[in-house]
């Protein structure tokens, strides 16, 4: 990924800086870093700190806390893309006797394994890991507090977890694992489990007076997986990139769409906002924009990770202070800034290379009972089916071997799709989980369950 700070605007480049030296400034953070990533590539980069002339670059580390969560659903799915695992197995069929197996390797993904949110004993960000050498220490007498699958609740340990799981089955260390697996192939040369210089010292800062005291820096051990690594904003603004398009070298983007499908819904306090959890990801919608990412803090940094996929913006922003600067709010106004000031340029359209007459013959109108719909065929080869009008359920359907469909989304998601033919191969309705689709609504010369009237349609009278 290439840096090009004259790719956006000059008034574009001067909103992001302003919004992130208000972030700086309001939530009196000693240093605030921030990237800016469109159509796959890092556009924008800017800083603001207290010490005049050693504003950080985007080669400084900085501590992510919990976005280290994703890259360890990242390892995950990589196991289950290979068939090492799935993700309904019970996590006891891989990493047995840990008193919290029968959580599924979903669940734990999604928060929803219904384990504690933090380890028992001391504060586990601001001691060492060395408190908690096995998994047991991780999880204590009463690891499980909600039936699993019942409802969201954040997990720490849940990804401590996770990271045993990718060790055995690995058999090796999580964060090799990670850089051989994850970091090389994405040349994120500057995110490490331990800090690497130039990185920033983590500080807390008074919430009553502008002075600050330095956080001590602990190795997480057993709990690494949920929250270790150290990065920067240029590798995060490629770790950015690679999720929202993929890199068949680390993970598809198919698998990358899967993290980031809802999974679990949040807190109920988050509803009105639409947020919800997928796998290793946040999802929420802001003013009808679709964000997914994660944020991060642990004593002495906070730091977010936020994309749009639909604009194909993303942004991080990074900050060396326990609190202060709303890291996730700002990563979403720069998204947001970048999206209004320069919307997105939609491809030219082409035709089709090829077209088969078979799936053709199947576009179109189509009535479910007395409801029009419409089959189309994607310019990526996929079809969808909405209504002609207003709301109602919609889905894209991707093409299986057999000549059915399989729904990629929406309220068809996973349910199959196929064409119905007559003894003359002609079509006589579509069938989609059991629904029927016809020509004509009720059609009287198609398979309609229940029948129609032979009396037809007629008034009142």
């Amino acid at each position: 990924m290439t840096t090009s700070q004259e790719e956006l605007l000059p008034g574009t480049r001067r909103a992001l800086l302003h919004r992130i030296a208000v972030a700086q400034a309001e939530g009196r953070s000693p240093s605030l870093v921030a990237a800016v990533v469109r159509d796959g590539r890092a556009v924008w980069h800017g800083a603001r700190t207290s010490v005049d002339g050693h504003a950080p670059d985007e080669n400084v580390q900085y501590r992510i806390g919990s976005i280290t969560k994703t890259f360890t659903a990242v390892l995950v799915l990589r196991l289950r893309d290979e068939g090492a695992l799935d993700l309904g197995d019970p996590l006891e069929k891989h990493l047995p006797g840990t008193g919290a197996g029968e959580a599924t390797i979903a669940q734990l993904l999604a928060h929803t394994g219904g384990l504690a949110a933090e380890t028992p004993g001391p504060w586990w960000e601001r001691t060492p890991g060395a408190l908690r050498p096995g998994l047991t220490d991780v999880l204590g007498d009463r690891p499980v507090l909600h039936p699993a699958g019942r409802r969201f609740h954040y997990s720490n340990p849940g990804y401590g977890l996770l990271g045993a799981l990718v060790e055995e089955l690995r058999g090796a260390p999580w964060d090799e694992v990670l850089r051989r697996e994850v970091l090389e192939p994405l040349s994120l040369d500057r995110t490490s489990a331990r800090p690497e210089p130039p990185h920033a010292g983590g500080w807390a800062v008074h919430p009553w007076a502008d002075v600050m005291l330095p956080e001590p820096v602990e190795d997480f051990g057993r709990m690494a997986a949920a929250g270790q690594l150290w990065s920067t904003s240029g590798d995060l603004a490629r770790f950015a990139a690679f999720l929202a398009h993929g890199d068949d070298r680390v993970l598809s983007a198919e698998s990358l769409r899967e993290m980031r499908t809802p999974a679990a819904p949040a807190d109920p306090a988050d509803f009105a906002d639409g947020g919800a959890y997928g796998l290793g990801l946040r999802i929420e919608n802001q003013g009808g924009r679709v964000l997914a990412g994660h944020s991060g803090s642990v004593p002495g940094f906070l730091a977010s990770l936020t994309l749009s996929v639909a604009d194909d913006v993303a942004a991080v922003v990074l900050a060396d202070c326990t609190s202060g600067p709303l890291v996730t709010q700002v990563a979403a106004d720069l998204v947001r800034i970048v999206a209004e000031a320069e919307p997105r340029i939609p491809e030219p359209w082409r035709p089709l290379p090829e077209a088969d007459a078979s799936v053709l013959e199947l576009t179109g109108q189509w009535y479910w009972g007395t409801s029009p719909y419409a089959l189309r065929i994607t310019a990526d080869g996929l079809l969808f089916l909405g209504p002609l009008s207003g709301g109602g359920r919609r889905s894209r359907f991707r093409p299986n071997d057999d000549g059915t469909w399989t729904g990629l989304d929406g309220y068809f998601t996973d349910e199959l799709l196929r064409a119905v033919r007559r003894p003359d191969g002609t079509v006589d309705h579509l069938d989609l989980g059991s629904f029927v689709l016809t020509r004509q609504p009720y059609d009287e010369g198609a398979d309609v369950p229940g029948g129609v009237d032979p009396e037809g349609w007629r008034g009142i009278g």
